[in-house]
């Protein structure tokens, strides 16, 4: 007589299921033990002392762990070395052995660049997402790496003796204000010297500095053409005053690139060791979850502007026939930065 199939809770067979909700609950009732929040309401419970988190203490500068004669090695840096040497490792190991039918570690490479290659098309277009594709996907790759392996256990919680005392051994990278200011003057200098070779200097310096009209202007006055010259004169002044704005939003986004991915990972890693010390374990769950959520975005964010920045330097003010999926593109990324 065949056996009657088991019955599955949520996939589960049933003493599964009994096994691992009788778990998550002895690490839900330990989680409120050794929190904050259940040692102020259930006073003298004993624990070990490993299971107890301290109270945070977030320092926002770096915290030099040696020193290189004398050059300060942070905290900050260590983690940023490491996560060049993780997509090294990763991409080398990935593609030493190309194959046409790609292995699984392959087939990620494969996926996650041509992932980021399309994105860099559908906005810039072909001939100008081919241009931008490195450093948009350079800095995708390293800033979501720093974010994703900043909540790998030991970061922020391994101390080191220093001359200065204990301090943090590994930090995140972009919590380090110095990190996102780099990559940020990294976007800029690139975006500025692409906008220059493609148009031209004078071309280009046009878009900032526009006194044709202006000038125009001036000269219709002097021979007679008094409407047109006075006309002329005031929409000048005008396209003057809008390049000059335009000049400084150029570095005005120095600013708001460096402090969107500081205050964005900064406040994430202050939310996570707050809760910890809250009641670790099961309720920090859900915003580990959440700051993978945040690390991708911040990433695509950074990574996106910097490319339609990049377009819209490249582009003349005559060429409006290619810009047409870059405005969706950059909308849609200009809307989420707002958030």
């Amino acid at each position: 007589m065949p056996k009657a199939p088991q019955k599955k809770i949520i996939g589960l067979s049933k003493p599964v299921f009994i096994a691992s909700l009788i778990i998550v609950l002895a690490l839900s009732i330990v989680s409120l033990l050794a929190g904050a929040i259940g040692r102020s309401i259930i006073k003298n419970v004993s624990l070990p002392s490993w299971i107890i988190v301290d109270q945070p203490r977030p320092e926002l500068p770096a915290e030099a762990i040696a020193h290189i004669g004398g050059i300060a090695i942070t905290n900050t840096m260590l983690t940023a070395w490491i996560s060049i040497v993780v997509l090294a490792v990763f991409f080398f190991l990935a593609t030493r052995r190309m194959k046409l039918v790609p292995g699984r570690l392959q087939a990620v490479a494969e996926s996650i660049i041509d992932h980021l290659f399309s994105f860099c098309t559908d906005i810039a277009g072909e001939k100008n997402g081919r241009k931008f594709f490195p450093l948009m996907a350079t800095i995708f790759l390293f800033v979501i790496t720093n974010a994703w392996m900043n909540l790998i256990p030991g970061y922020g919680s391994i101390l080191i003796d220093t001359h200065e005392g204990a301090v943090i051994l590994f930090r995140g990278a972009n919590t380090d204000i110095n990190f996102p200011l780099v990559l940020a003057v990294v976007s800029f200098v690139m975006v500025e010297y692409w906008g220059l070779r493609t148009l031209g200097v004078f071309h280009y310096l046009s878009k900032f500095f526009n006194f044709k009209k202006f000038i125009r202007g001036w000269k219709e006055l002097f021979t007679g053409k008094l409407k047109d010259g006075v006309m002329d004169i005031f929409m000048g002044a005008i396209d003057i005053f809008i390049g000059l704005i335009e000049l400084l939003s150029e570095f005005i986004r120095l600013l708001s690139f460096t402090f969107r991915l500081f205050g964005n990972m900064t406040g994430g890693e202050i939310l996570l060791i707050s809760m910890l010390f809250l009641a670790p374990f099961i309720v920090a769950i859900p915003f580990y979850v959440l700051e993978l959520f945040v690390g991708y975005i911040q990433a695509l964010i950074f990574a996106g502007l910097t490319l339609v920045f990049a377009f819209m330097a490249v582009s003349s003010h005559e060429a409006e026939g290619e810009s047409h999926s870059s405005e969706h593109g950059g909308a849609a990324i200009a809307e989420a930065a707002s958030h």
